[in-house]
């Protein structure tokens, strides 16, 4: 068998760290560093989940969509209070700034709070990133000046920067025999979040940030005091605040230390993971890998990229739903009011719970997850392209289209075109689940899953702070020409985009196939060629 012996010394230096990291761990030939500790035997029976664990990362995460979205009934009325700008029209651009920083800071905290539960761990982390949060909400609540809402929201958006901690969790707590059952549970906490904060400020708008800003004069039997007439958009703050720090209590006390180098004496083995306990024995602890180590893993850098596309093109389609709702009949859009946009989004949620909990467990036991992640992901130019035959639609039964009347007829196929159209968008979403699955079976070894998490996250978050953007501007851009292609560019462009995602997500099983392990294999040759 020939053996290079002139390899260079760079690639002697990552084989070495390749051979170090898996010399530790005894892979059995599977593509995931996490999944080849177990059993070539399945269980007969799915590993018992910790579901106090369980529950309180549900509940952590459901806080994050709260405390994110309560800011929007009230932030362009907090701005006119607040006497930002004298220009009324300029409302909306520092609105978007104060909204924006939130995104922006999450970004550079992510991979940071990643290495930092490395050290530390996990549980520390997460708990310090929800009081953070609940204490930055009310901080924003008493902020007078725009420099103080930006600081709030951005240090709002440096705590949640923990999520790729709490995805860590979730993998280090489940294995391959119970992931279908707590991956789609978790996946719930994000659509109700959104129907509590987003939808509900369009339906019930009175809710949380609607019922509770300003309070003194809408109930001064309860709010009349100086303190809420200084400062009439903290009750909100606190409310959301509340339930941050109710999270934080939660899980002091029922979520568990999960680093597998940080465990608190040695557990039984009925008690662990099977990603920590192989053949009754406990696997060497192992250390995290360098970030230039993760990124030359194919399978890591391809679901970085397809993650970052998945983002960009969800919360693209997000904003672009709703402002294709709101345009008029004439535009190209349906001349829906705030209600009737609320009930669409109504409807995408509880089509997101029904997916998630009746078809997602299904799903993930019986299917390929890199062949269902690529499924999920041609999906979404359909969701794009089909929605100017909303437009046609309803142009083709309105009885005014300056007011956007429709015939009873064409008012329900409308609704039905809706309901499809967010039936393929939540079905297409399904990908961020599939997506934690693949990061968790593509980190090198278990010490490392905080890190991979924390690259992936830190990907999909750059794509998403800058999608709203970019969707709304050509949409808006686009239906300001008469001329139909022009008109319809945004569908164009966004269905390319669609099409791009599709191919990066197809890298995924070619990078599966070239396994960490015959990388490991490939680095002790050359190290021992370098030997002699």
């Amino acid at each position: 068998m020939a053996v290079d012996c002139h390899a260079s010394p760079s690639s002697s230096t990552d084989s070495v760290e390749a051979q170090r990291l898996f010399d530790d761990y005894d892979p059995l030939g599977d593509d995931s560093a996490l999944e080849n500790q177990k059993s070539d035997a399945r269980p007969d029976k799915p590993t018992p989940l910790p579901k106090a664990q369980l529950a309180t990362l549900c509940i952590v995460r459901l806080v994050d969509p709260v405390t994110f979205t309560q800011i929007f009934p009230y932030v362009n009325e907090m701005m006119e209070h607040l006497r930002v700008t004298e220009d009324h029209s300029k409302i909306g651009f520092y609105s978007g700034l104060v909204e924006s920083s939130f995104a922006v800071a999450q970004v550079v905290s992510i991979y940071q709070w990643a290495r930092l539960s490395d050290i530390i761990g996990r549980r520390p982390v997460v708990l310090l990133g929800i009081m953070g949060i609940g204490i930055s909400t009310m901080f924003f609540g008493v902020s007078t000046t725009l420099t103080g809402l930006i600081m709030a929201r951005s240090l709002s958006g440096l705590f949640s920067g923990n999520i790729a901690v709490i995805h860590s969790v979730l993998g280090e707590i489940t294995d391959s025999t119970n992931q279908s059952i707590a991956f789609p549970l978790y996946g719930l906490c994000w659509p109700l979040g959104a129907i509590i904060g987003s939808a509900a400020k369009l339906i019930f708008r009175p809710l949380l940030g609607g019922l509770l800003s300003n309070p003194a004069p809408k109930f001064p039997r309860l709010f009349d005091i100086p303190f809420l007439q200084k400062y009439p958009y903290f009750l909100p703050c606190f409310v959301s605040a509340i339930v941050a720090f109710a999270g934080c209590i939660y899980g002091y006390f029922y979520l568990g230390e999960t680093h597998p180098n940080m465990q608190r004496g040695k557990p039984r083995k009925e008690d662990i993971p099977l990603s920590e306990c192989h053949d009754g024995a406990f696997e060497k602890s192992s250390e995290s890998a360098s970030v230039k180590y993760i990124l030359s893993i194919p399978v890591v850098r391809a679901l970085c990229l397809s993650g970052a596309g998945l983002s960009f093109i969800a919360t693209g389609f997000d904003v672009t739903f709703v402002l294709f709702c709101y345009t008029t009949l004439q535009q190209g859009g349906l001349s829906f009011d705030a209600t009737q946009i609320g009930y669409a989004l109504s409807i995408a949620g509880f089509i997101s719970i029904f997916l998630q909990l009746f078809c997602m467990p299904f799903l993930l036991q019986r299917v390929d997850h890199a062949r269902m992640y690529n499924f999920c992901m041609g999906l979404w130019p359909f969701c794009f392209v089909l929605l100017p035959g909303l437009n046609l639609i309803a142009r083709w039964g309105a009885i005014d289209e300056l007011t956007g009347e429709l015939a009873p007829a064409t008012h329900a196929l409308v609704w039905v075109g809706i309901g499809i159209i967010l039936t393929l968008a939540k079905a297409a979403a399904l990908a961020f689940s599939v997506s934690m699955i693949l990061v968790k079976d593509a980190a090198p070894n278990p010490s490392s899953l905080a890190a991979t998490n924390g690259i992936a996250q830190f990907a999909m978050c750059l794509s998403r702070s800058f999608s709203p953007a970019f969707a709304s501007s050509l949409l808006a851009f686009s239906i300001g020409f008469d001329f139909v292609l022009l008109r319809y560019l945004w569908v164009l462009v966004m269905t390319l985009i669609c099409f791009l995602g599709t191919t990066l997500s197809r890298r995924i099983a070619e990078g599966r196939r070239r396994s960490p392990r015959s990388m490991a294999d490939r680095g002790g040759h050359a190290s021992l060629a370098m030997a002699h």
